[in-house]
């Protein structure tokens, strides 16, 4: 009779502390990985480190961010490898990066498909950014949660000479990214692209296995490359949104609640980035002019819009609702 009431009581007792652990374990910090390749103070960066800090508040300290700078945590693809398994839980991707796993934001990537920046935004902030950040969360493959978008400019040819003219890009190698898309709109504009990895371009720029880039004006500063190719042209050849993804893995263990909330905060981190973004494009294009860099404004675009309308019709195919969409944003 004492043994069957000792057992009845250590049962209670143990339900008791299972009781008052369960709150405690739902409630201990559950610390997110964020990374980017871009520097700590970049605009990028900035955003969703002020994102954290509002996630961190909102929660009560339940939930946190950590930002990993600077590419410490690998190159661009191995980030999106270690994103879709959940090694890291929020990343701000480029589109061409992106691209491989979810090929429809290939439509965002053609030469000269928005207007001006302002288009951009424009699409972006609207139904079409709202469908294209869909596909991704949908897609399968992508093993992603597509949350925001951020600015990353235009981006324009950097070299030791100045470029106004398809005919000016003729015999020089220029580095672009690894996406046949970025391979072939600088071919088309005359160039020869040359693909190699962001981390590799300043030695490629210096001892001359590259003639030139082409990027933004803080990209262009924050890693020296006008240092060794000390003339940026401003073709605005490419105008390509970047995007704030979640590890699908990490999402699917969030609450309802959680997920809604971080939602609401990627959307404030996607305007604040873009206030951040235009204050880092005048600060930093007032300093290479402090440090001799030669701005080129009298460039023939439209001489380059048509050199890569044949671009625009291989790539844009597959996409022509999405591109009809942009297209008719005014």
């Amino acid at each position: 009779m004492l043994r069957r009431q000792f057992i009845s009581r250590l049962g209670m007792a143990a339900c008791a502390a299972s009781l008052l652990v369960a709150p405690l374990l739902a409630q201990s910090a559950t610390t997110l990985k964020a990374a980017d390749v871009h520097p700590k103070g970049y605009p990028n960066v900035v955003a969703v480190e002020h994102l954290g800090q509002k996630l961190e508040k909102a929660t009560d300290g339940r939930l946190k961010v950590r930002m990993f700078a600077g590419g410490v945590l690998g190159d661009e693809k191995t980030m999106i490898e270690q994103t879709q398994i959940g090694a890291i839980q929020l990343y701000r991707v480029s589109v061409g990066g992106l691209s491989v796993v979810v090929p429809e934001v290939n439509a965002f990537s053609l030469p000269y498909i928005f207007r001006d920046q302002d288009h951009m935004r424009k699409v972006i902030d609207g139904p079409v950014g709202q469908e294209m950040l869909d596909k991704i969360t949908n897609n399968p493959a992508s093993k992603l949660v597509g949350l925001a978008w951020m600015d990353s400019g235009s981006r324009n040819v950097y070299a030791k000479k100045a470029i106004r003219t398809p005919a000016d890009l003729k015999g020089l190698k220029i580095r672009m990214q690894g996406n046949p898309l970025f391979v072939d709109t600088m071919n088309a504009m005359g160039g020869n692209a040359i693909s190699m990895p962001f981390g590799e371009l300043y030695t490629a720029l210096q001892t001359g296995v590259v003639d030139g880039a082409e990027n933004n004006e803080p990209s262009y500063y924050s890693q020296n490359h006008y240092t060794v190719a000390n003339v940026f042209s401003r073709t605005h050849h490419l105008i390509i949104p970047e995007i704030l993804v979640f590890s699908k893995t990490a999402w699917d263990k969030l609450s309802k609640e959680d997920q809604d909330l971080i939602k609401k905060l990627a959307r404030e981190a996607q305007m604040e980035q873009r206030e951040l973004w235009n204050k880092s494009v005048a600060d930093d294009t007032a300093k290479l002019k402090e440090k001799g860099v030669t701005f080129v404004d009298d460039v023939d675009v439209k001489a380059f819009i048509d050199a890569t309308a044949p671009v625009r019709e291989k790539y844009g195919a597959p996409y022509a609702d999405i591109v009809k969409k942009i297209q008719a944003i005014e």
